[in-house]
């Protein structure tokens, strides 16, 4: 028992003793009279103890405890207990030999008897501490301590929370909570083990809203397209490029567009060389044409044509496949040219002028024989003229643009004159033009 105890113990119990025998009762008939400290009770005929603790305000200061005691009160330390002596017989008030009686186990504050001991008492399992709701109760030998949780420091009485995000305990971004963190990652990246740090999200593994590719980046992705598709404005869908509305020049004839990519395609008579020319098929070559035997097949510009293999008309006379004479004999044959050769030829449309499209060459000269050459017949609106090269030799020319398609048969005449032996013959070139219905 502390010393300072022992004092106040001794002062309040001089006190009581004083107060308990400073008025003796009077014996009456009817006791009705009680020393201080009690008061009669009429039920039981007895004087009974009043409690001054009750009916005394603050009977006693500072940390001393009032302990109601016969005919008065005594104040002690709290951690103090008293064990009152049972009640002799007909006792109907205190004595001083009953006062002497009773006996005081003390024990040191956070401590309570139990037997002949001291045991500790778990302040925060009864509440009886005065820490503040934000802290926690921790029990101690003969005490307790107020603590603040984890995440929280103590300012004064109270417990507030750490901003934990202003030491930069993440790599991105640090999120402060009540008594904790959490830290966050950029899109695009994830947090790793330690759940501190981030790390990069293949998004590309995880299902990316690619249609096509999907290029893996730090941070984020890209989405690309296959050839022939571009990428539409949300960067993930690859819509099909129109590539023959890019330009017209990408097919000689006509441009199909596909999903990615595009085709040129060939009219009929034609097929495709390369990726975009277009190339006449020979069907004569091919054996793809339904020509008779007394036909001769002329291949032209997408097609073919059939011809008689006996041309040769009145008064001429058939005297080779492609060959015509007209006798000296017949004098219908005196103004005509002594000699038809037919020839086939094909060319295209929208042809560049003037363009030189067929050669003619004397087969047979006469000695001194002045030549010249004229176009007889077939050119009414004089698309072509003749452009002689030599004595034996002439170019037919296209003078205008023509579009197909078009045939024309001209009759190119050589007049053979020899002034000297009085000499005048001539000879045709009957040309068949066939022009196509393309510029290929």
């Amino acid at each position: 028992m502390r010393p300072g105890c022992v004092l106040v113990f001794c002062m309040c119990i001089s006190v009581f003793l004083r107060r308990a025998i400073s008025q003796p009762p009077t014996e009456t008939d009817t006791y009705t009279e009680c020393t201080d400290g009690y008061h009669w009770d009429p039920q039981t005929q007895h004087c009974k103890d009043i409690n001054e603790c009750e009916t005394i305000p603050e009977a006693c200061k500072g940390e001393m405890k009032c302990f109601n005691h016969y005919g008065g009160y005594l104040c002690l330390p709290r951690s103090a207990s008293v064990i009152p002596a049972p009640d002799p017989p007909n006792q109907v008030h205190p004595s001083l030999e009953n006062m002497a009686s009773e006996s005081f186990n003390l024990c040191p504050t956070g401590f309570e008897p139990q037997g002949d001991s001291c045991v500790d008492v778990d302040e925060c399992e009864r509440d009886s501490h005065d820490c503040q709701p934000s802290q926690q109760c921790f029990n101690t030998e003969g005490s307790f301590s107020c603590q603040c949780p984890d995440g929280y420091r103590k300012v004064g009485t109270e417990c507030i929370d750490i901003d934990e995000c202003r030491y930069r305990y993440c790599q991105h971004r640090c999120v402060n909570v009540p008594g904790s963190f959490s830290c966050q990652c950029e899109p695009g990246f994830q947090l790793a083990g330690n759940n501190r740090s981030c790390i990069d999200v293949d998004e590309c593994g995880m299902g990316a809203p690619c249609s096509q590719r999907c290029y893996n980046t730090y941070g984020t992705f890209l989405c690309r397209c296959e050839q022939g598709y571009e990428l539409g404005p949300d960067g993930f869908a690859c819509n099909d490029i129109d590539e023959c509305s890019y330009s017209s020049y990408l097919c000689q004839y006509q441009c199909v567009n596909e999903h990615g990519k595009f085709s040129c395609v060939c009219p009929d008579g034609y097929q495709l060389l390369g990726t975009r020319l277009c190339q006449d098929i020979n069907e004569c070559e091919t054996g793809a044409h339904q020509c008779s035997d007394g036909q001769t097949c002329v291949n032209i510009h997408g097609g073919h044509k059939c011809v008689d293999t006996k041309s040769c008309q009145e008064p001429y006379v058939q005297v080779s496949e492609n060959r015509c004479m007209c006798p000296v004999t017949k004098p219908s044959c005196r103004d005509m040219p002594y000699s038809i050769v037919h020839r086939y030829m094909s060319i295209t449309s929208e042809r560049s002028v003037p363009s030189d499209i067929f050669q003619i060459q004397a087969t047979s000269v006469y000695p001194g024989a002045y030549n010249t050459f004229r176009i007889r017949s077939g050119d009414d609106n004089g698309d072509f003229y003749i452009r002689q090269i030599n004595n034996i030799s002439a170019m037919l020319v296209l003078a205008r643009a023509v579009n197909g398609p078009r045939e024309y048969v001209l009759d190119l005449e050589m007049v053979s004159v020899n002034p000297l032996m009085s000499y005048h013959t001539s000879s045709a070139l009957r040309l068949t033009i066939y022009v196509g219905p393309y510029a290929f």
